[in-house]
Parts: C-alpha cells; sequence; structure tokens
C-alpha cells in the first residue's frame, strides 16, 4: 500500500521529492541553453534585419527560397524531388494512421509516434514546396532563363559565382527585367520552418531509431512482447526516408539549430509530466 501511495503520481507528494528536482534540471537546463542559442543565432539575426539592414548585406551561407525545393545536383530536375517527397509522404501518413488505428490513440504517448508525425508533416510541407518549386522552375525556362550559366559547381545550383551581394544584385536587374523571373533571393518564413523541421527531425529520428536499435532491442525482457512488421517499419521508414530526402536536397545544416531538437525532445518530457500528473498511468 506504502508503494501505491508513493507510484501516485496524481499526488502532489509524488512531484515533491528530491528526484524530481534533479530531473527538473536536467531536462530545463539544455531547453535553456538552446533558447539562448536560438536568439542567439536567429533573434539577434532578424533584429538586424529590421534594423534597415537589407537582404545585399546578407552572410553567404544565408537560406535560398530555393533550397527547400531544387535538388542538389543541376543535372536533377526538381520534379524528381517532388516525386520522392510525394511517396515518401504517402508512405509516411499511411503507416502513422494505420498504426493509431490499430493500437489507438495512446500510441502518441511514445516518442517514436511523435517523430513519425513529425516526418510526415515535414513531407507533406516539402511536396507543396516542391510544386511551388516546380512552377517557379517552368517560368524561368519559359523565360529563356539559362541555368546553367550561372552555377559555379552542383552545390549552388542557380547562384551566381558572386561573393559581393551588391554585384549579384546589379546582375539580376541586368539578366532578368521581368519580376517573375529573378534569381534565387533570401528564404522566407516558411523556408526557414522547413529547414527547422528537417533538422529537429534529424536529430529525433536518430534518437528514436539508435536507442530502439542499439539499447532496447538487444536487451529487450518482455515476455508478450512481439517484434512485428509495423514496429519495424516505424524505426527504420523514417530514417530511410529521410536520409532519400538529405540526399536529394539543397539544404545545408547550420548546427546551431540542432537546439530546436532539443526543444522537441524537452516538450516531449513536459507533456508527459503533465500528462501524468493529470491521469494515472503507467
Amino acid at each position: 500500500m506504502e508503494l501505491l501511495t508513493t507510484s501516485d503520481t496524481k499526488s502532489s507528494s509524488y512531484w515533491l521529492t528530491w528526484r524530481v528536482l534533479v530531473c527538473s534540471v536536467i531536462v530545463f537546463t539544455p531547453i535553456v541553453i538552446s533558447l539562448i542559442i536560438i536568439f542567439k543565432y536567429e533573434g539577434l539575426k532578424q533584429v538586424k534585419r529590421d534594423g534597415k539592414e537589407s537582404h545585399e548585406d546578407l552572410s553567404c551561407d544565408e537560406l535560398y527560397d530555393d533550397d527547400v525545393w531544387k535538388p542538389c545536383l543541376q543535372e536533377i530536375h526538381p520534379s524528381w524531388l517532388l516525386g520522392f517527397r510525394v511517396i515518401a509522404f504517402c508512405l509516411a501518413l499511411t503507416t502513422i494512421v494505420s498504426k493509431s488505428i490499430a493500437s489507438g490513440a495512446h500510441v502518441f504517448y511514445y516518442y517514436t509516434q511523435w517523430t513519425f508525425t513529425l516526418v510526415a508533416i515535414y513531407f507533406g510541407f516539402g511536396m507543396l514546396l516542391s510544386i511551388y518549386g516546380c512552377y517557379r522552375h517552368y517560368k524561368m525556362s519559359s523565360c529563356g532563363f539559362n541555368v546553367q550559366h550561372l552555377g559555379i559547381d552542383a552545390e549552388q545550383g542557380y547562384y551566381t559565382p558572386l561573393t559581393n551581394r551588391k554585384d549579384k544584385n546589379v546582375l539580376r536587374k541586368a539578366l532578368n527585367p521581368q519580376e517573375k523571373c529573378n534569381l534565387s533571393q533570401a528564404a522566407g518564413i516558411s523556408s526557414y520552418l522547413f529547414q527547422v523541421i528537417f533538422q529537429t527531425n534529424a536529430g529525433a529520428v536518430m534518437l528514436t531509431d539508435l536507442i530502439y536499435w542499439c539499447l532496447i532491442f538487444p536487451f529487450l525482457t518482455i515476455e508478450d512482447y512481439t517484434l512485428n512488421f509495423m514496429t519495424v517499419k516505424l524505426h527504420t521508414l523514417n530514417v530511410i526516408l529521410l536520409l532519400g530526402d538529405t540526399a536529394l536536397n539543397s539544404l545545408w545544416f547550420p548546427w546551431f539549430r540542432i537546439s530546436y531538437f532539443v526543444l522537441w525532445t524537452g516538450a516531449f518530457v513536459i507533456f508527459h509530466w503533465i500528462l501524468h500528473a493529470c491521469v494515472s498511468i503507467w
């Protein structure tokens, strides 16, 4: 009876212990550090933009609007990336929906389902951006805009071999009097949001699959546990799809944005704390 009382997560005495305090420090310390890093690299940059700094003064590692939909090689048409994202979205969506129907809504108590849902959102979002990108690519081609003459290597795609943004802006005006045929421009909020989801997925997928296959599965001692096809699919398909998109897309990986993955994981832990404080579950 005493054990049952001390394990009752709905009781305030359960939370007012030194163990919970230690766990809180372990969880909230990286969250706070991540928020500081995000503000340093994202918030201050936005403040500088609002302070009358133009896009021509942005650094060369800035994200461009076509980075989210153009493939990493010029020889690959954007429609190939679109096709991959359509297939990936359908696979991810059907997997998470079928798992939810088969096991119930409680599957979202688990980090695996959170991650797989985010993967489905990523490919759905990416599919829309790729559709827009294919439309832009068609418009640029219809304007007679020869993209092959502007790239200095495969990774830069449509970018001109100029390091100075002002020179590039002059070239944009000289080559393209029509607004609809502009060269690559700095990305908008949707492109940055897509990149953030991409990097959050990168950390969450690796964490999920590595922990399952390297720590949980080899030492599994639950007698009634059966390794079925759906379990294998949930812990392998996500990384296969994400690696495929990574091999095709032009997104770069600024390491400070791994902070969003830390926030995502911290949100999952806080969600469980709230859940256990309100509901008596194992």
